[in-house]
């Protein structure tokens, strides 16, 4: 089945990849942007990347990026696209928090602040989690 001009194949490389590529962030101190995704993912891929000039290229980085949520979320409990965000900006965008309100971790109507919250919260644990951060607390708590 295709979505947004793209097959399945091509969605199950791209959330592999952007998986790994969003991972490799989350253990570094280095921000990262929607550019950034799509100039790793045309690099490690060689597919051709998202133009951000057509709104319906950007809603599909958005549908990679809830790709990869639904493939981390079981087992993490956390939104790992929050470490994507408009270059130069501090927002991850508005599809960061439909999906966070779909998944029943932000309240329908949240104001600007709250979803501010959510967001620099669900960074943060985000990178604790795959920087190993929670578990050596853990282990020197033993």
């Amino acid at each position: 089945m295709y979505k947004y001009s793209r097959d399945e194949g091509t969605w199950d490389q791209l959330v592999e990849v952007g998986l790994e590529f969003l991972v490799e962030r989350a253990q570094s101190p280095v921000a990262t942007s929607y550019e950034d995704l799509n100039n790793a993912l045309t690099q490690r891929t060689g597919l051709p990347g998202f133009d951000f000039g057509r709104p319906d290229e950007r809603a599909a980085i958005g549908y990679l990026l809830g790709l990869i949520v639904e493939r981390t979320y079981p087992e993490t409990k956390l939104m790992i696209s929050a470490l994507v965000t408009h270059k130069g900006g501090t927002d991850p965008g508005g599809g960061f928090y439909a999906l966070a309100t779909e998944l029943k971790l932000l309240r329908p109507g949240a104001s600007r602040v709250e979803k501010d919250k959510f967001w620099v919260d669900q960074y943060i644990k985000v990178q604790e989690h795959y920087s190993g951060a929670d578990r050596r607390e853990s282990y020197c708590a033993d």
